[in-house]
């Protein structure tokens, strides 16, 4: 089969394509056999800057079909269509180290033709998707359900702030439009404001014209603040994702785009009364909620770009030069 690896050490220069023998599923194991995989920032940072214990084949996300179950496996046969875990070994309840490993580093991931891993953590594919749609979910999808829906406790007429138009933020924008929000989406680009417009949101604003974002959003909300917002930017966007909150809002901390450190005003955390909850991805029970979800509301995952196998590392530059909108994926099989 062919498979990504990144070898010796982190940088675009040390990622080969290889030939491996197609696995084969041991004790309690699937092999599933990868239509379809899409692209997170986290695999840029593993393959660009990060590295791990190599040679591993990079990316989290992947959807196909189960090709082989190893003994003792009863939740699947073969010919199943199935998402790939992000955490193969968190199922429920709370996250520990152990469930906290992730496939794509140190776990094999996604950018190959098969996929084993352990039938614990895996989940079917939502039926009204595509495989390359359902590649989409176990990262992207499932951090801002999380975000949303499980700590932040969202409910119908809260208002939401996503920051920029990247996937899980266009996952969070599509999740609480479904559920009855109203939301607010920043971006620098007005052309990417107006392809929020068409998927439901509301209002807008152009960081780069307002670079006092929070104080726009005050504005919009009649100087309430808003309910929620999806913090992906990391270290420069937070200070203003506290004063962008009413006071009890909540804040589901993701990503690290633009820094991981920086002054913190502590003052402001609790004089907002800020709830501040740190989202690492989920586990297979979340996914299944959120399945039922998409499939309830027919929710489609908004793919920007499509590449083949072949071509994973143009799209990793791609995700580097963040002009995407949306989900970047490859098509495998």
């Amino acid at each position: 089969m062919r498979a990504w690896e990144l070898q010796n050490a982190a940088g675009f220069e040390n990622l080969k394509l290889v030939t491996r023998d197609v696995p084969k599923a041991g004790p309690g194991e699937v092999v599933v056999r990868l239509k379809a995989a899409s692209l997170n920032y986290r695999d840029l940072a593993t393959v660009a800057y990060m590295g791990g214990k190599v040679p591993f084949v990079p990316l989290s996300c992947g959807a196909g079909e189960v090709a082989e179950v190893g003994a003792g496996v009863t939740r699947f046969k073969a010919g199943d269509r199935v998402l790939s875990p992000f955490f193969p070994h968190w199922v429920s309840g709370a996250p520990t180290p152990e469930r906290l490993a992730a496939l794509g580093g140190p776990y094999d991931g996604c950018a190959a033709d098969y996929l084993k891993v352990a039938a614990e953590g895996v989940s079917f594919s939502p039926k009204n998707l595509s495989d390359e749609e359902a590649s989409c979910l176990p990262c992207a999808g499932l951090t801002a359900w999380r975000g949303l829906m499980i700590e932040g406790k969202f409910k119908s007429g809260d208002t939401v702030l996503v920051q920029g138009t990247g996937g899980v933020s266009i996952f969070a924008l599509q999740f609480a439009k479904a559920a009855g929000a109203r939301v607010i989406v920043t971006s620098s680009s007005d052309e990417k404001l107006e392809r929020a417009r068409a998927l439901g949101a509301d209002m807008f604003i152009n960081y780069k014209k307002t670079p006092d974002w929070a104080s726009e959003a005050r504005k919009l909300t009649g100087g309430r603040g808003v309910d929620h917002v999806i913090e992906v930017g990391g270290a420069d966007t937070f200070p203003q994702s506290i004063m962008a909150i009413r006071l009890g809002g909540h804040i589901a901390v993701i990503g690290l785009l633009s820094g991981m450190t920086k002054d913190l005003n502590v003052a402001a955390i609790f004089s907002q009364n800020a709830k501040i909850s740190g989202v690492t991805v989920g586990s297979r029970e979340m996914v299944e909620d959120m399945v039922r979800a998409i499939e309830q509301n027919d929710i489609h995952p908004v793919i920007d770009k499509r590449y083949s196998l072949e071509e994973f590392p143009e799209a990793l530059k791609l995700m580097q030069g963040a002009s995407h909108f949306g989900k970047i994926v490859l098509n495998i099989a």
